[in-house]
């Protein structure tokens, strides 16, 4: 009965939201509300979500003052030679933005943190998209498919989390997998390929000037002002190839606001001394001196006081992303109540040893393939933690009773994280959505069937490879 109404609640989820009859905030918190009750534990649905919320409270932390961190970087200008160079290189072709979408996720994913890759990649890639009226699912969902390969390098969290539960070294994992992750990568951006083909083929291909006169026109006609204007001209500049030549006239304009040279809040002559402290906080992360909260904590607060000596200003900048801090935050811990739900009536358990005893006897020598399939679906329906901590040690003592090493499962067990970002029960997922105002539903409708393709080919290549 558990695993039927885990099954369930799960489905009925994401109909839901897919088919937008309930925000995601109401139906992560109501859906499961409603099945705890059909469970018949009710009275205990106050434990389940203080449980679910303690849970998540460091990682709701983490991601609040990480948006007020990497917000204040991006208003004072760090990552602006970065965006400009993506510019540079994507000019106005919808191909070639698709692909600079890709490229920029899988580089800024090295520092192992989603939730800073997706908040510098829209950054610097949604302006572009918004002014050239491209889909913005489409940036979505190839950021969130290129950290999903990404993210699992060692430091990243689920190889850890594998080695940690199986008792391996973490290098004995991710290392031998290398081969079946790059072409994971390189299937990502091939992808990306494809569907910048069918934007391009869908809008054309302007240069940026282009696309700032053909919007100014429009302008124009709405205001009732002459054609040849001044201002417009100004702003346009003349006929343009749309290289970075172009770029200090086209970041001005509305829709580049977040490149714009001339903004209040740059601190040009801190750069080096911003440089300095994002470094120290991603070495700090990564090798874990402090737990990662505390690290953005201090950091936030750093950068606040360094570059807004202020008060007013201070206030100012919190302001200006108290948005994103609200709607990401609200999401993790509307997720604390799914999550606690799921795991405190024991949906969780009943629907992943229902998996286990369907697993036919005769796929017993094959149990790293099995792994690497669950692992797409099972990482999407629960945390890395429930996951990786619950059921890959079932798994791999599955496997070694037919002669399968725990490597081989570990390893399999990688292959479901492309999908996995975009999973409802990821607090990185929303701050992407989020940022780049678009509906999660959209999203999962969009991601899901070209996440899971993905990690199909990861596992493809780890069994050409003899990986799994």
């Amino acid at each position: 009965m558990l695993t039927f109404l885990g099954f369930a609640m799960i489905a009925t989820f994401l109909v839901l939201i897919m088919l937008k009859k309930m925000s995601p905030i109401a139906a992560l918190v109501l859906i499961p509300a409603l099945f705890c009750v059909f469970v018949g534990k009710g009275a205990k649905l106050g434990d389940y979500v203080i449980d679910g919320v303690t849970g998540l409270a460091p990682t709701a932390a983490m991601l609040m003052f990480a948006i007020v961190y990497f917000g204040v970087m991006i208003d004072v200008g760090l990552f602006d030679p970065i965006v400009r160079a993506i510019l540079r290189f994507c000019k106005a072709d919808p191909l070639r933005i698709v692909v600079g979408t890709a490229l920029l996720a899988a580089i800024v994913s090295l520092d192992g943190d989603g939730s800073t890759t997706f908040m510098i990649t829209v950054s610097a890639m949604y302006p572009l998209y918004k002014r050239l009226k491209m889909s913005l699912v489409v940036l979505t969902g190839v950021a969130a498919m290129a950290n999903g390969v990404m993210n699992t390098l060692p430091w990243g969290g689920p190889t850890a989390r594998a080695a940690t539960a199986l008792k391996l070294d973490a290098s004995d994992i991710f290392v031998p997998m290398i081969p079946a992750l790059a072409v994971g990568l390189v299937f990502v951006i091939a992808l990306a390929y494809v569907l910048g083909r069918r934007e391009r083929g869908r809008l054309g291909v302007l240069t940026l000037d282009e696309a700032l006169v053909e919007e100014k026109e429009t302008e124009t006609v709405l205001v009732g002002s002459g054609p040849g204007s001044g201002k417009s001209q100004a702003r346009t500049g003349g006929s343009g190839g749309g290289t970075g030549a172009d770029l200090p006239e086209a970041v001005e304009d509305e829709g580049f606001q977040g490149l714009d040279p001339n903004r209040a809040t740059l601190r040009p002559r801190l750069y080096w001394f911003n440089a300095l402290l994002t470094v120290a906080l991603l070495t700090a992360m990564i090798m874990e001196w402090l737990p990662i909260p505390v690290l953005f904590l201090l950091g936030a607060a750093t950068a606040l006081t360094v570059n807004f000596p202020h008060i007013p200003d201070q206030k100012a900048r919190l302001a200006a992303h108290a948005e994103n801090v609200l709607n990401v935050s609200g999401m993790v811990f509307a997720a604390a109540v799914f999550t606690g739900v799921l795991q405190g009536t024991g949906m969780v358990n009943g629907m992943a040893e229902w998996l286990v005893d369907n697993i036919p006897d005769g796929m017993g020598p094959h149990m790293a393939f099995v792994t690497g399939v669950l692992s797409i679906p099972l990482t999407y329906f629960m945390s890395n933690d429930g996951f990786y901590f619950g059921i890959l040690p079932v798994l791999a003592e599955a496997g070694q009773a037919h002669g399968v090493s725990s490597l081989e499962i570990a390893r399999a067990s990688l292959v479901g994280q492309p999908l996995h970002m975009s999973s409802p029960l990821v607090p990185a997922v929303y701050v992407l959505v989020g940022m780049a105002k678009v509906e999660f539903g959209d999203h999962t409708r969009f991601v899901v069937k070209w996440a899971a393709l993905t990690s199909l080919v990861v596992l493809g290549a780890g069994i050409l490879f003899g990986i799994i």
